[in-house]
């Protein structure tokens, strides 16, 4: 009890669970009331401090992620700097206000791109909203080497699905191929749409899934003009049943940016399987079940990440 009543943060937060179990009776750690009685008193002391309070190493970097993990983050399409007070975006305000309904005083993490967050503090005044930044936070969740999805552009929101959970899988590039299979062939005005649109979904992601930096979503093009690109170190991969390698023997030695080619619904034409040959694509194996297009990449991403221990 002594380390308990010394009133700091840990001593507060052992009297908060005390108190609580006491009045649950319950200690089951897997029922419901037991996951209040831990998270409830840290809620309850976060609110009582500040942003910089938070981020100064009173608490810790363990629970300083456990707490922002339930705050709200949002991104600026501006730079941020630590100590400053800035208006938010009308689509901010409204989202943090009207959306989210948070009051005058919550907090919330704001990023803008280039690595790491900011906490802050909300500031309301009618439907305009205000933010007033701690310091800076080094913090990254990012895989350790360039990953690009090359993905055949799917119908209907399933290529919304790919974009979102490629942010979430941490892809860092995500190219949309016109493919000569696809189900949706886009004239020139609507690939400027559409891609204003996936854009905005991995923004949304990276807000959702605690990324500090946003996948970059390319312009729309053909298998051929992707290929032009050059980029030595780049490892490129297509998935065949019968390729003579799989792909953890593929992956296994290689340390390079990698990249995963997905097709559409119909899969690559044989033209453009002719110029992955001629463009020195790796063919390897995954799996003997065919996979759907908007599956295929997450499964493969997922696959790369416990085959190379990422994080």
């Amino acid at each position: 009890m002594a380390f308990a009543m010394d009133m700091t943060w840990a001593g507060e937060w052992l009297i908060g669970v005390m108190w609580r179990l006491r009045q649950v009776r319950r200690y089951r750690p897997h029922h419901k009331e037991f996951a209040k009685c831990l998270i409830l008193p840290l809620q309850t002391w976060s609110a009582r401090c500040t942003p910089e309070a938070r981020t100064e190493g009173i608490i810790g970097p363990s629970l300083a992620r456990i707490l922002h993990m339930n705050q709200p983050r949002f991104h600026c399409p501006f730079p941020l700097a630590a100590r400053q007070r800035l208006e938010l975006p009308e689509a901010i305000a409204h989202h943090a206000v009207r959306v989210l309904r948070l009051r005058d005083g919550s907090d919330i993490i704001l990023f803008d791109g280039r690595g790491g967050h900011y906490p802050a503090t909300l500031h309301i005044e009618g439907k305009r909203a205000w933010a007033s930044t701690g310091d800076h936070i080094d913090a990254e969740v990012e895989l350790p080497v360039r990953t690009v999805l090359v993905q055949g552009i799917a119908s209907g929101d399933k290529m919304d699905w790919v974009v979102e959970k490629a942010v979430e899988m941490g892809v860092s590039q995500l190219v949309p191929i016109a493919a000569q299979r696809s189900v949706i062939q886009l004239s020139a005005d609507r690939r400027t749409k559409r891609l204003h649109h996936w854009q905005r979904i991995a923004v949304s992601a990276s807000e959702q899934c605690g990324r500090n930096r946003i996948m970059e979503v390319a312009p729309v093009q053909s298998l051929e003009e992707w290929l032009k690109r050059p980029d030595p170190e780049l490892l490129r991969l297509v998935c065949h049943p019968n390729a003579p390698q799989s792909l953890e023997d593929a992956v296994q030695h290689h340390t390079g940016p990698l990249a995963l080619m997905v097709g559409p619904e119909g899969g690559w034409s044989d033209d453009e399987l002719e110029l992955m040959r001629g463009g020195g694509l790796s063919p390897v194996r995954f799996g003997r079940r065919v996979l759907r297009t908007e599956t295929a990449g997450v499964a493969l991403m997922a696959a790369l990440a416990a085959i190379k221990r990422w994080n």
